[in-house]
């Protein structure tokens, strides 16, 4: 199991998104935490300006931006749509 850690702009995120995809959201967020779902969650690398960072689906539209920290760590940097990889 992961640990995880909120960044303060995911939490901030977060907080503005609807009930009913928060409520997704958590979801993913559980089934993430078993390394054994990553297939699942589309969890990929991403490239560029996000280089050595990753990303997994929450569903269609919303991704969540995360990196890994220590041993059995992952930090949730960002929620949002496709623009939060303009951020």
């Amino acid at each position: 199991m992961l640990k995880l850690v909120y960044a303060p702009i995911f939490v901030r995120q977060f907080k503005k998104l609807n009930g009913d995809l928060k409520e997704e959201v958590w979801e993913k967020i559980e089934m993430f935490k078993d390394v054994s779902n990553h297939k699942i969650l589309r969890v990929h690398k991403l490239n560029g300006p996000f280089e050595g960072r990753y990303s997994f689906s929450v569903n269609y539209n919303f991704r969540i931006v995360f990196s890994y920290g220590k041993k059995k760590e992952a930090n949730l940097l960002a929620i949002g749509d496709h623009d939060v990889y303009k951020n």
